[in-house]
């Protein structure tokens, strides 16, 4: 009967280990394994924890470390990518109505955003290319493009 439920355990962590993905449940269920071969054998509950235990230490302190960095050299390199407010800070726009430190609007790859002038001595007029400086909330500071 004890070896049914180690074997119950056993599986019940690698179900879980499906969710998590981090080895460790999966090497825990390796464990459970061992302690119900334990109890298969006639062991007592005394050494069927201590068979799930060592042998659970085991495998999270020596197989753990060898499958997680062979899965990090096969993992491909990706390029951080910039998203939202970070993709469009430094590309250049064009201006659709007048920009100034108060209002205005410019196309942004495509997109219409709010804009005002990054120096409030700068008037921008339809039509000039301006760089996008920065964004705040959903105005985009913009100056005028060299």
């Amino acid at each position: 009967m004890a070896a049914l439920v180690w074997l119950i355990i056993g599986i019940a962590l690698i179900v879980a280990e499906v969710f998590t993905l981090d080895f460790v449940l999966i090497m825990l269920a390796v464990g459970s394994f061992a302690a119900a071969g334990i109890a298969a054998a006639g062991g007592g509950p005394v050494f069927q924890v201590i068979g799930f235990a060592l042998v659970s230490a085991l495998t999270v302190g020596a197989v753990r470390p060898v499958i997680k960095r062979r899965l990090e050299q096969k993992a491909p390199k990706t390029p951080e990518v910039a998203v939202g407010a970070e993709a469009i800070e430094g590309a250049t726009a064009v201006v659709l109505e007048r920009v100034d430190s108060d209002r205005g609007l410019v196309k942004i790859n495509g997109e219409t955003w709010s804009a005002r002038a990054f120096d409030a001595t700068q008037v921008l007029e339809p039509g000039e290319r301006v760089q996008v400086i920065k964004v705040q909330g959903a105005i985009a500071l913009v100056w005028r493009h060299i």
